[in-house]
């Protein structure tokens, strides 16, 4: 991959920005919730981020390190939309909130595939 880091990855800025706004949402849920539901909304989101920034430190030339990362976050995404439709049923959130946050993962988790898809290539010869 070309980027110098992490945070040159437009899927890195995109899931950084949906998990500053999940967390935001998540502090308004009742105190009850908020060692719960809103503390596994927040860390599976922030866990996108992580997962590519920790799998773009450990890629060091090899694009399957940072595929296996992607993958994972991949995971995370998928874990976030089930958080936030927990989160929507239990009126936590709004329909518009839910379709919001469902939109914007969704897109996160279509880039993750793209760049696991494009991790999976064999290196051009050089």
């Amino acid at each position: 991959m070309a980027t110098s880091s992490v945070w040159d990855l437009a899927v890195f800025k995109k899931a950084y920005e949906c998990a500053l706004d999940v967390h935001r949402a998540s502090l308004a849920f009742p105190r009850r919730e908020q060692f719960e539901l809103a503390s596994q909304l927040r860390r599976s989101s922030k866990s996108i981020c992580a997962n590519l920034a920790e799998g773009r430190g450990r890629q060091q030339g090899s694009n399957a390190e940072f595929r296996r990362f992607v993958l994972i976050a991949l995971g995370s995404a998928d874990e976030t939309l089930l958080w936030c439709r927990f989160a929507r049923d239990l009126d936590y959130i709004t329909q518009e909130q839910f379709d919001d946050f469902a939109a914007r993962f969704g897109e996160v988790a279509r880039m993750l595939n793209g760049l696991a898809a494009r991790l999976s290539q064999p290196a051009p010869d050089g």
